[in-house]
């Protein structure tokens, strides 16, 4: 440094000022980046509290002399052998320094007015003068934390849709690949610590995102192939959807008319499976996956009885008639039928019958070609991290 930085840069110090709580608030939120700890702060706290005024600076005088007594009080009774240690902590951490006396003791000489000549005792020149590093690490830590909170709230959502997802498929078919998923995902997930630096939480959520895209990639994979090989079916399926509900009726009417009455005949009742409760589903994926339902409870849905409820309501406008609704009972049982209708009115726009398309749809469970998992779990990996529940 040449004579003339030399001076402009003491030029700069004389006339530099810096408000002392402010910095001493930014040194809190910095303080790993300097090597203290709150001990040390709560000390800098009471050397910072002998300053005459609020303001660091040459004229307002950089060193203040306390005694170790003084220093214990204004520290809450901190010990007077931990004060020590911890200033010394702030002199190797270069944010404050030594201004001994000849004789080591810390004092100051005044003039006639009472203001101060010289003082011995502990200088904030370097604090004053890192002023601007000190500013520059706390915006970096904070900076640092709130995307460590935003990185955090990524791996949450991205872990609940996960276990979303493979839940439905092992509860639908406990594949190899399934069950491999399954494992890695709890891998990393048992991996996450409770306190993790950026760049670990970083790395989880990668970990994460390339699971969620190989099981996108494979499910895109076995649609197009299945896709493929049932366009046969496909043709027969979009002929029965656009048949309406009149046609059935009058099929079973026919049906119906073959079979010999039986004495409870006249009282409607459903076959028992509709009333055993649905054990493969959670009520909470049905409403992640088909959230349009929720609209139509009374008081929001908050059990499978809310929900059924609100699905009897939705399939009167649907055009679903009540034989279409028993039969489907019979099959997928009440909890299913209700999460299957749900499933209908969240495509509503796209199926041209509803009432056909849930005879379609019953048709194929009792042939076992219909899942109400896999509906879901498609539905659930359409959706996509934006998926949401409301509650």
């Amino acid at each position: 440094m040449t004579l003339e930085q030399l001076k402009l840069s003491s030029t700069k110090m004389d006339r530099r000022t810096v408000n002392r709580w402010t910095i001493y608030k930014e040194l809190c939120i910095a303080k790993s980046v300097f090597g203290i700890n709150d001990r040390c702060l709560a000390v800098m706290s009471s050397l910072l509290s002998f300053l005459p005024g609020n303001e660091i600076g040459i004229e307002g005088g950089l060193v203040v002399f306390p005694s170790n007594r003084q220093l214990s009080l204004r520290a809450h009774g901190m010990p007077e052998s931990t004060v020590r240690r911890h200033i010394a902590a702030l002199i190797e951490s270069g944010l404050i320094a030594r201004r001994d006396s000849p004789n080591g003791k810390r004092y100051a000489y005044k003039d006639e007015a009472g203001r101060i000549e010289e003082a011995f005792g502990f200088s904030f020149a370097p604090l004053l003068e890192r002023a601007d590093e000190i500013a520059q690490a706390a915006k970096q830590v904070q900076t640092e934390a709130a995307l460590l909170k935003r990185t955090r709230e990524q791996i949450t959502l991205q872990r609940r849709d996960l276990a979303q997802i493979i839940d439905v498929a092992l509860t639908d078919h406990q594949s190899d690949f399934w069950l491999a998923v399954h494992t890695r995902f709890r891998a990393i997930v048992d991996a996450i610590p409770r306190r993790a630096a950026l760049s670990e939480m970083t790395a989880i959520l990668n970990d994460l995102t390339t699971l969620r895209s190989e099981i996108d990639n494979t499910l895109i994979h076995r649609d197009n192939a299945a896709e493929m090989s049932a366009n046969h079916a496909q043709n027969e399926r979009h002929h029965i959807e656009s048949l309406p509900e009149s046609y059935f009726e009058s099929q079973n009417f026919k049906k119906n008319d073959l079979k010999e009455p039986s004495p409870q005949s006249s009282l409607p009742t459903l076959h028992t499976s509709c009333c055993q409760p649905t054990q493969s589903i959670s009520l909470d994926t049905v409403l992640r996956a088909y959230p349009d339902i929720i609209e139509y409870g009374s008081k929001g849905i908050t059990s499978w009885r809310d929900l059924i409820d609100a699905t009897k309501i939705v399939s009167t406008f649907l055009g679903i008639t009540q034989s279409a609704y028993r039969d489907a009972c019979e099959v997928l049982g009440m909890e299913g039928t209700s999460a299957t209708i749900a499933g209908i009115l969240q495509r509503v726009t796209e199926i041209g019958s509803a009432g056909g398309y849930l005879r379609s749809l019953t048709q194929k469970a009792r042939a076992g070609e219909f899942s109400v998992a896999q509906m879901l779990l498609v539905q659930l990996k359409t959706n996509g991290p934006k998926c949401s529940f409301r509650e």
